[in-house]
């Protein structure tokens, strides 16, 4: 497995190592003991997936707030798509500036958004399922969101993105502007 830091502090690239034959491919997707030793200690308490049908649909961007705040180990099981993460920790080094990886089943890559940061993607292909790890329950009062197409964030989606894709509630997300402040850079 390897595990390669990003240019944003807390965010990583977790990269299983496929080992493959005729058959297809084995892979350890998540080992507690190397994802400590690069990322810190995480807890994971709930597994979500969702089926984006259509290309080029946009979910996010998503974070939830304290007390139930939730770091992500995202990873793409069908299809592939384009996966950010925005540092919203206020006194950050990095606020505001934003991270972005493909993600697929043929890469292994996953991504890991820890608490402090908006995630979102955009789907590439039809039939897109994403599958991520939270290390906090789901909280409908925690629950919050950012302006996907903020300019201030200027996050460079694929040329697939459809805003018409967006659900209602990611139709109305402030901008970073606008955005409370959830969490403070407490340094590294």
């Amino acid at each position: 497995m390897e595990i390669q830091q990003c240019a944003i502090e807390g965010v990583a690239i977790i990269t299983p190592r496929q080992i493959g034959d005729e058959r297809g491919y084995f892979a350890e997707t998540f080992r507690a003991d190397l994802f400590a030793a690069s990322c810190g200690d995480a807890v994971f308490v709930q597994d979500n997936e969702s089926l984006s049908a259509k290309a080029g649909t946009i979910r996010g961007l998503h974070f939830q707030s304290a007390p139930h705040v939730q770091g992500k180990l995202v990873r793409c099981t069908a299809g592939s798509l384009f996966d950010v993460a925005v540092d919203i920790r206020v006194g950050s080094p990095t606020y505001g500036q934003w991270v972005g990886e493909t993600l697929s089943p043929q890469n292994g890559k996953q991504l890991w958004v820890p608490p402090g940061f908006a995630h979102g993607f955009c789907s590439l292909e039809p039939d897109t399922v994403i599958c991520y790890k939270v290390t906090g329950y789901y909280s409908a009062e925690c629950d919050k969101g950012l302006a996907f197409d903020d300019p201030e964030i200027a996050i460079a989606w694929p040329d697939v993105a459809d805003r018409e894709t967006l659900s209602g509630k990611d139709r109305v997300q402030p901008s970073l502007a606008q955005l409370p402040t959830y969490f403070q850079y407490e340094g590294a």
